[in-house]
């Protein structure tokens, strides 16, 4: 059924008059006539009754006329919320993020939020990988996470940040003399890592692995706070990202440079070649202009 139809046949029947239901809607009379005779052909009954000047509602017309003031009214809801969610009013954005990355973002969230108070975050922590998979179902859309993301993936990534790793330690004599610490060096220490959901865990046991070791793993957690803890325990060291070590205890942790090619680099995937939605068009937008170096957007 042809909207248009509907609201010039609820016209006709207010204004009782063709004539002057053209001049509301801005059209010509026949242009009315030909609708209606086209809704009525649809429908396979008469609407209307003219007698004389008289225009009278069949049983069908009655029914359609009832019906298409709710429809009609429904429609402008509709076109009023479509509008809202195009300029940005209203509408919703699924955000994943890693657990280690909410520190990192809070500065552009609450940017978004001051820029979009009708758009509702619903923002999901995960690991890297799990987020990953999460935006490639449709479950979220758009994650923030550790790039590189795998080469076989249908994702866009924009890289935005990137951070050097550091080897935290416990605040010992032993340690106060190093200036730094190469991942090789690493083989004769228990490992306190992320768990296999995090991109950062991949990449480190990668890097590990092309150094000619596999690591002592002594824990795996998903808290890098846990990590701290068990290293400032004695339980072994800990590969963090810089940012996150200058959140920690000075007074008990020490955390030197890793030398390694290792980066924490952070940005955003959404899965290539699907739909966007204005909020998350909005939230990339954002995001370029609160980290303005940036590289351009990849496919990967």
């Amino acid at each position: 059924m042809d909207v248009r139809a509907l609201r010039y046949f609820v016209e006709v029947v207010r204004q009782q008059s063709f004539t002057r239901a053209a001049e509301q809607l801005y059209v010509t009379q026949p242009t009315i006539s030909k609708m209606l005779r086209q809704l009525e052909d649809e429908l396979g009954c008469t609407l209307l009754i003219r007698e004389g000047r008289k225009l009278h509602l069949t049983d069908t017309g009655q029914a359609v006329y009832q019906r298409g003031l709710t429809i009609l009214q429904e429609f402008k809801q509709l076109e009023a919320e479509i509008s809202d969610i195009n300029d940005l009013k209203t509408g919703e954005l699924r955000l994943g993020i890693p657990p280690m990355v909410g520190m990192q973002i809070a500065g552009s969230i609450s940017a978004f939020r001051q820029r979009y108070p009708g758009v509702e975050l619903k923002i999901s922590e995960f690991g890297g990988l799990t987020v990953q998979q999460a935006v490639l179902s449709g479950t979220l859309d758009i994650a923030m996470t550790a790039l590189p993301v795998a080469e076989d993936l249908p994702l866009n990534a924009l890289p935005l940040m990137s951070h050097p790793l550091c080897v935290l330690v416990p605040k010992t004599r032993e340690w106060l003399r190093r200036t730094h610490i190469p991942l090789a060096e690493l083989a004769g220490h228990p490992i306190l890592i992320y768990n296999e959901e995090f991109s950062l865990n991949r990449q480190l046991m990668r890097a590990f692995q092309a150094s000619g070791f596999t690591p002592q793993i002594a824990v795996r957690s998903g808290q890098w706070d846990f990590l701290a803890a068990m290293v400032q325990a004695g339980m072994g060291v800990a590969i963090l990202p810089e940012p996150i070590c200058q959140r920690l205890d000075k007074s008990h942790l020490l955390w030197l440079p890793l030398e390694s090619e290792l980066v924490w680099q952070l940005g955003l995937i959404w899965r290539e070649g699907s739909y966007l939605s204005k909020s998350a068009q909005a939230w990339i937008a954002c995001c370029r202009q609160f980290w303005p170096g940036q590289t351009p957007t990849l496919s990967v």
